[in-house]
């Protein structure tokens, strides 16, 4: 799995610096981005798992919130102090985390939470995506099975009256003889490589089952990270 990665926001550098230190004592680091509170023109902050808004200036609060779109991607926002009503309305989703004694151990464990959402989300869509892949399969192949048994009555028939006509050596030219032939050869061609199709309808079941199987594990893969 790709590394994690993390955004930091502020204006305030050690804020910035205690929140990679005390991630540092953990098992999995994300890779860092440290920046100023400042809206960054062309960032594409989407592309973050999760961004930390340190403490900013209180008029830049809003337009780099704006900035970073909520709707699109997580945001812790840490608050020295208490902030409008009015910013809390506009992005109800971003999540407010008031400083505190010990405040560095609280926001890791949220922004844990948070990347554990984000990667249950990640692993449902992608196991959507397969699904609807092996569906889209699965309709391609029985269809190629239907059509197999339409082509393989037509090439019986065919083969069938190829070989009669065969039968009468006299009543054609050697050289209308040598085109029966090879109508014939091409029709048995045609025909052994559709044979080999027959084990096509035991390959959908086997992937059937591992979709399903695949999506329970996704299922239960996702339970365990909420």
């Amino acid at each position: 799995m790709d590394p994690r990665t993390v955004l930091i926001l502020s204006d305030d550098a050690e804020f910035s610096r205690q929140v990679v230190a005390r991630w540092q004592s953990e098992r999995a680091v994300p890779a860092f981005t440290v920046l100023g509170g400042d809206p960054k023109q062309g960032l594409d902050y989407a592309s973050f798992d999760l961004t930390i808004v340190g403490p900013i200036r209180p008029d830049a609060g809003a337009p780099l919130l704006r900035a970073i779109d909520p709707g699109r991607k997580a945001v812790i926002l840490f608050a020295d102090v208490a902030l409008p009503d009015s910013l809390g309305s506009q992005f109800p989703r971003v999540l407010v985390l008031r400083r505190h004694e010990g405040w560095p151990d609280t926001l890791l464990l949220l922004a844990l939470e948070v990347l554990r959402r984000v990667d249950a989300v990640n692993r449902a869509q992608r196991a959507e995506h397969v699904n609807a892949l092996l569906k889209c399969h699965a309709t391609l192949g029985q269809y190629i099975i239907e059509m197999r048994h339409t082509i393989n009555n037509a090439l019986t028939s065919v083969l069938g009256n190829a070989e009669l006509l065969l039968l009468e050596p006299g009543t054609f030219s050697a050289g209308v003889r040598s085109q029966i032939d090879t109508i014939r050869n091409m029709a048995l061609r045609m025909h052994e490589i559709l044979q080999r199709f027959s084990s096509l309808e035991k390959e959908m079941m086997f992937v059937e089952k591992q979709a399903a199987k695949e999506q329970r594990t996704q299922i239960q893969a996702a339970a365990v990270g909420q």
